[in-house]
């Protein structure tokens, strides 16, 4: 399954698309950044079934099954490499063999080390500072959080396979966590980056890595903006309402957001720049899910980190 022999140490992080976009948005930005190629696609389907098709211009296409992919970084340090697995879904049964299967392969690989990424929704305000949870498999890693003064999560339970592929790598004798970062309840069904920088940040100093953090901190703030506005707006209108003043609400009608001809450009200029330079890939993907795109050129963008024949 995997296309290299041999890696040094390996560190693997395991993401899969849930609240917030913590994880597959910290899973992304690291491949772009830290220059990533694909090592291996990960094939459990007989754990999965197709949920839907899609459908173009009136055409239904045909459906498939969700894929998984392993994607590496050869640390020039020779500290440990890091392997990212990005999968597009989680399946509906089968949690638990899906993550023997995930740890048995990393196992293969020389993995030492286990990280999981994820939200952890609260009451917190969009421009307040998103504050970093974690959890381990084993006292030794609990103890490393605990020095980077983590809010440690004493009790409670990680839902979906952020948890269940740790709990199968302690059984296996892996060391692993969860980094769960901090995000506004009222806003769970909306990307957070900034929850996902913070998760980052302490991947990072865990992990011995330096990283560029302007991207990813200034989509922070603009959807910190964003929401901060939204939030003033609906307790304004609480207010409102509440004191028995009648406010009319008025909404424009919202239009179908078609891609132009233009925007199409620009993605095959962005296209082009991160075939050159894959760090900038990260810039591709914004753009790719400001236009709402993405599943339509998912393949085409992973397939930038394929490794140079």
């Amino acid at each position: 399954m995997a296309n290299e022999s041999k890696l040094n140490k390996p560190w693997l992080i395991a993401g899969w698309p849930g609240m917030g976009h913590v994880a597959i948005t910290g899973g992304y930005y690291l491949m772009a950044k830290l220059g990533m190629h694909l090592l291996a696609e990960f094939s459990t389907d007989e754990l999965f079934d197709v949920e839907h098709v899609e459908v173009k211009d009136g055409l239904i296409r045909t459906g498939h099954l969700p894929r998984n992919r392993c994607f590496v970084w050869n640390d020039p340090d020779g500290k440990h490499d890091i392997i990212v697995f990005i999968g597009e879904a989680q399946p509906a049964r089968g949690k638990y063999p899906f993550c023997q299967k995930l740890i048995e392969f990393a196992l293969e690989l020389g993995v030492e080390r286990v990280f999981t990424f994820a939200a952890m929704a609260t009451n917190m305000h969009p421009e307040h500072v998103s504050r970093v949870f974690g959890a381990a498999t084993d006292e030794a890693t609990l103890e490393e959080l605990k020095q980077l003064h983590l809010e440690i999560l004493e009790d409670g339970q990680i839902g979906g396979l952020n948890g269940v592929l740790l709990g199968v790598a302690a059984e296996k004798g892996l060391r692993g966590a969860c980094l769960l970062g901090e995000m506004p309840q009222i806003f769970a069904q909306v990307p957070f980056p900034k929850a996902a920088l913070a998760v980052l940040e302490v991947f990072t100093k865990t992990a011995g890595i330096t990283l560029d953090f302007t991207e990813l901190a200034e989509q922070s703030r603009e959807m910190e903006r964003q929401l901060g506005a939204l939030l003033a707006q609906v307790e304004h209108t609480f207010e409102a309402q509440s004191s028995g003043e009648e406010e009319a609400i008025r909404s424009e009608p919202v239009e179908e957001e078609r891609i132009s001809p233009e925007d199409r450009a620009r993605l095959e200029k962005l296209f082009e720049q991160a075939k050159q330079d894959r760090s900038s890939a990260y810039e591709l993907k914004r753009e790719l899910d400001r236009l709402g795109v993405y599943r339509e050129y998912e393949d085409r963008f992973l397939d930038l980190f394929k490794k140079p024949e």
